[in-house]
Order: structure tokens, then sequence, then C-alpha cells
């Protein structure tokens, strides 16, 4: 593997770019990280001693206000790292219509290692790092969860936030992803994992797509492998499965599980839960190395754990028709290239697994005008559609039942809300990336190059409104 994560993700732009007619100023503007924050600050473990923890904050692009993106908790953390994740962000709110700029975070910590307690501490004065710098704020920048962080992170951030900024009205909106009763959204937790759902859905009802895959069209009986079992994993497994696609393997770090007539994925999760690996779980075929999981014969495989997990060496053995990138740079350039020789399609992250920033646009701006998303509407809609069946009743001989009239005046709910804003904000973004794929030829644009000319354009077309390029 060649590069580094940003330079790969800056040649995936390069290659992009060439596709497009943009003055090269304006193109290096959109490619450049803005600003980088770099931090080291003392934290006191349980046990007296004195840590010295390093974070960062990048802000890829300010083309629009504010920056969007997670903060991870890991040890491999780096500056190179959390730009080319800022980099993604801003091509993946470009490609979904999500008017934020790009931005990541990141500390430097194995979150296995510390307790509670201590987690506190570190979330709360990185919180305050970020604020003493102005690198965070309702209309600045605001964080969500990524990797080793989770709710209860958000929830810290924004009460420390709220602690400082004391007495501004928008502060809930300074962090998304956040528990309910801190600001939050029904259906944030299961976001990416529904996105990823309805971008696979939409790609396999599209007859043309499947019949040069030699797949039939839908999802029904479709042989899926999911790597990561992780919140992503999970709920990408659970709709998929739902939805008539067969689960034939599962892989962790630890190991995989693996049976062709299917994993009941609800079982495995709570099998999981309770023993804290996958390995024995009744019925299947234990495989001591999770990634050789990934190899075995299926339709889609979904990686939504961590990047590079397929390579340039793996790749050729890889029997998948359809790679859905679940994670942020699962594959690398040079299994990209085998995928292209083989007529694989990836439908790549940078638009796939934007589930989490689309519903986390909805808090946002839930969260700016302070009231819940329905509590205005649902009550009148309902009453509307008891005076139509009503006004039917009336017109003719037919006569609803109590259960028929409750089924068919039930108002939208929140979750209802933000699940048909996610599946429109996927199935619209799918057909624009297909239609920029197949202005240039289906052979000579990839979907993910696709996806990046599509950002690129959109991104470049701010600059362009703003009057500062010609």
């Amino acid at each position: 593997m060649s590069g580094g994560f940003l330079s790969q993700v800056n040649d995936a732009f390069d290659t992009a770019a060439r596709f497009t007619r943009h003055d090269p100023t304006l193109l290096e503007q959109i490619k450049s990280c803005n600003a980088v924050y770099y931090v080291s600050f003392p934290i006191r473990r349980d046990n007296g001693t004195i840590e010295v923890i390093h974070a960062w904050r990048a802000e890829h692009s300010q083309h629009k206000l504010p920056t969007k993106g997670g903060i991870r908790y890991a040890p491999d953390v780096s500056d190179d790292e959390v730009q080319a994740l800022a980099a993604l962000m801003t091509y993946k709110c470009a490609i979904v219509d999500v008017p934020f700029g790009g931005a990541k975070g990141g500390v430097k910590i194995d979150r296995r290692q510390y307790s509670e307690g201590e987690l506190e501490r570190i979330t709360r004065r990185y919180t305050f790092e970020l604020v003493r710098k102005r690198f965070i704020g309702p209309g600045i920048d605001v964080p969500a969860p990524d990797y080793g962080t989770s709710a209860k992170e958000m929830a810290w951030i924004a009460d420390t936030y709220a602690t400082i900024q004391n007495g501004e009205l928008d502060a809930l909106a300074c962090v998304t992803a956040k528990p309910l009763a801190q600001g939050g959204i029904r259906g944030r937790t299961e976001a990416t994992g529904r996105g990823v759902y309805y971008g696979l859905r939409e790609t396999c009802d599209n007859a043309e797509e499947m019949q040069r895959l030699g797949l039939a069209p839908g999802l029904e009986g479709k042989r899926v492998i999911v790597q990561g079992l992780g919140n992503v994993g999970t709920y990408a497994a659970k709709f998929l499965a739902d939805a008539g696609a067969l689960v034939v393997a599962i892989a962790e770090y630890n190991g995989a599980i693996h049976d062709p007539r299917g994993i009941d994925v609800d079982a495995a999760v709570a099998y999981k839960k309770e023993k804290g690996t996958l390995l024995g779980f009744p019925g299947a075929t234990d495989i001591a190395r999770g990634i050789d999981a990934l190899e075995l014969p299926c339709d889609i495989l979904v990686p939504a754990a961590l990047e590079h997990q397929i390579t340039g060496e793996n790749a050729p053995r890889i029997q998948a028709k359809i790679i859905a990138e679940a994670a942020n740079g699962p594959t690398t350039p040079e299994a990209d290239v085998v995928f292209a020789q083989k007529g694989t399609l990836i439908l790549p992250d940078v638009w796939l697994n934007a589930g989490g920033v689309i519903v986390s646009y909805f808090e946002w701006v839930k969260n700016l005008s302070h009231v819940r998303f329905g509590r205005m509407q649902k009550r009148h809609e309902e009453e509307s559609l008891r005076r139509l069946l009503g006004a039917i009743e009336g017109a003719t001989t037919k006569r609803f039942s109590a259960s028929e009239v409750q089924t068919i005046t039930e108002g939208a709910t929140e979750e209802d809300l933000v699940y048909s804003g996610l599946e429109e904000s996927m199935v619209v973004s799918y057909h624009q990336l297909r239609e920029v794929r197949n202005r240039h030829g289906v052979d000579k644009l990839s979907l993910r190059t696709a996806a990046m000319v599509s950002a690129i354009d959109k991104v470049a077309q701010s600059y362009l409104d703003m009057g500062i390029f010609p």
C-alpha cells in the first residue's frame, strides 16, 4: 500500500478532478485542508499518575458553515488520518446535499485502557481546548461520534460547551448524536446502518446495474458478508436480513462465523454481548482470522470496520459482486484496480455511509429550531385524514373499522420523518451519482470517481457563488 491515508484521498480527488473543467487554483483550494489544531494536555489517572493526552481537530473546508465530522478515540489517531477523514466529510456532505463543510477529530487513546471517569475527564478537557481555539460551536464546527465514541461522550461535550458558553441559546447544537434527553433525535443511532441499507436496496433494485453484474434485481436471497458488528454493521445486517437478504458470515477482529444457510443477526448480536466474541455461535463454523471471512462466497460484502481492510493482496480472492463500503476507507487504491478489472461494483464510503451525517443534520436543525419534528403537525394531519375517511364513508357504502382508521390516519412521528428524509437523501444522491457516471461512460468512471466528481462540482459551485473565483 503506497502513501498515507490523506495521500490516498487526495489521489482520488485528483483522479476525479480530471473529469471536471474547474480552474486549477479552485481545485487546489477545494483539496487543501483549511485548518488543523493539535493539542496536548495532562489528565490525572485514577491511580494518581499524570498522563499527557494528544488530540487533533481538522476543519477541511469552510465553504459552508458549520463544519461537521466525528471524533474518534483510537491509539493510532494521527494528523494524517484526521485530515483525510475531514476531507472525506467535505465530499460526503456535498454528495448528499447536506450544507456543512467537512471536519474530523481524534484523541490518541485506547479507550479500553481507561475508566469511565478518566474518559469523562479527557472528553471535557478536549472540549475545553476546542472552545478555547473556536474549533467547536453551533455555527463553527459541530462534532459527532466516530470509532471509539458514543452518545455518552457527546453528552459530556454538550454539557461542557454549555457550561463554558453560559446562556448561549443554541448551545445544544454544538454537537450531534446526543442522548434524546439532551436534544438528540430519534433514529440517529441506526442512521448509518439504515443509510447503507437504503443505498444497497436502491442499487439492487436497478435492473440495469444488476444485469451488468449477472445478478437478479432486488435484495431477496442475496448472500451478504458483514465485517464488523459494531453499530453500523449491526444495523446494516439487521435491515438487510429483514429485506430478505441472507447474512452468511459475520467477521470481527478476533474471528468470524460462517453459515451458508444464513445467520440470525439478532441472535448473533445477543451471543456476542453475552460471550464477548462471535466464536462458538451455535450452528456456525468458526474462522480464526476474521479477515479471511471476506473471501468466502457471497454477492455483497459490507466492510463496516476500519480502513484498509481490503487491499491489493486479498482483493483477487474476494468473490463478492458488490462491495458496500459502510466503513471509512476500507478499500485501498490497489484493491480498486483489482475490482475494476474484475467488474466488481464498489458503492463508495463517501456516499454509502452518509446516513449518520444526514440525520445529524436533522438533529442540528431540530436544536436550532427548538421544536421536535412532527410536534406541530402530527395531530392536525390525523384529524384531516379522519375527515377525509368520513367524507369517503359519506359518499360511498364503505365503512372503515376502528383499526383501519387508526392505521390510515396515524400522523408521522419524529422517527418517521427522520427515516423519510434519510431515504430521500440516499435515493436522490444515488441517482445523481449514476447520472454523472453514465455521462462519462460506465467503463471510464467508477461510482467512487463519479461521487468525487459530484462533490467537486458542488463545492466548486459554492466558491463560485461567493465570487472568490472568476
